[in-house]
């Protein structure tokens, strides 16, 4: 069979995507345009893509075509309906990134509650070196433990990093923004209640009708001073307009994974905020531990040999 990826390059270098080769011709793009889409699928039996849009036309000019396989659990970017119509099946792959996610989550919150930024800069520059003491308690920082960490979006990474934050000694409380999700071991708010109470807040929701803005110049006044907002949902989720006027307005802190526009637009407001030692942004890398890039080709794999009902066959 023909296989190609379409934009290889989010996959990293680093990954051995060999194994695919057992399956037939593969052929890799390291980025594809839409322009590009059509004249690079046209003779294939697997789309593998994360980002790429596949929509109708092009599925529908794709004789051989029967499986896209996508690289990650969202799968926004396919005509589902078209691909049923056109019996083309559509498999993602599901939980390989819970433990990056989670880390990533922990990564932000104590580089923001303990101040790294600062303290890195005041060794650098020299600052505690002409101090005279051998500490410097100069940026007051607190511990998570009996704190009150709140989860808006309550799947599968949410109640990890609820639990990962008991463990630290928060307590938790979280809001379903699909109000499916109400029945376990933790407090459900409402949204208003949980922002005024968390001194810690994260976003683990997908972006949809429900949750587009979610986190806006209406709410944001909520959160109290210092608390800590972070976003590994979906950008989009948080206003970055409305964020970045607050963040001048007072002490609050951010970490935003995810950003309605990337790569992040030049002119994004939150790159030319006053502090910026109130906000961490990172290049939507949350998913992507080495780990997770593993289980994520191994899922791939599992679904083409599925597919084509190649069970028997060990590839990785």
């Amino acid at each position: 069979m023909k296989l190609v990826i379409l934009d290889g390059k989010t996959l990293g270098n680093d990954l051995d995507l060999s194994p695919l080769k057992a399956f037939g011709e593969l052929t890799i793009y390291e980025t594809t345009t839409s322009e590009e889409t059509l004249e690079r699928v046209k003779d294939v039996d697997v789309i593998i893509t994360n980002k790429v849009i596949i929509d109708q036309n092009i599925m529908k000019n794709c004789p051989n075509l029967k499986l896209i396989a996508v690289t990650a659990t969202g799968v926004n970017n396919i005509d589902l309906d078209t691909a049923k119509e056109l019996k083309i099946a559509v498999k993602n792959v599901e939980g390989y990134s819970t433990n990056s996610v989670l880390q990533h989550t922990f990564t932000m919150a104590l580089h923001l509650m303990s101040h790294m930024d600062y303290y890195k800069e005041i060794v650098t520059n020299g600052q505690w070196s002409h101090s005279g003491l051998f500490t410097d308690v100069s940026k007051p920082f607190n511990e998570i433990s009996g704190k009150a960490w709140g989860v808006i979006g309550f799947g599968t990474i949410g109640k990890e990093v609820a639990r990962m934050a008991e463990l630290f000694g928060a307590t938790v409380t979280y809001y379903s923004t699909s109000g499916r999700n109400k029945i376990n071991d933790y407090h459900h708010d409402n949204l208003d209640e949980l922002l005024s109470k968390s001194d810690i807040v994260s976003i683990h929701a997908p972006l949809n009708s429900d949750t587009l803005n979610l986190i806006n110049q209406s709410n944001l006044g909520l959160l109290k001073d210092g608390a800590i907002l972070l976003n590994l949902g979906r950008g989009g989720i948080v206003n970055e307009k409305d964020l970045a006027n607050e963040l001048n307005r007072r002490e609050l802190y951010a970490g935003l994974d995810v950003l309605s526009v990337e790569p992040i637009e030049e002119d994004n407001p939150l790159l030319k905020i006053e502090h910026s030692h109130r906000l961490l942004i990172t290049p939507h890398i949350a998913w992507a531990s080495v780990e997770a890039r593993e289980k994520l080709l191994k899922g791939v794999i599992e679904n083409i040999k599925s597919c084509f009902h190649l069970k028997k066959l060990n590839l990785i």
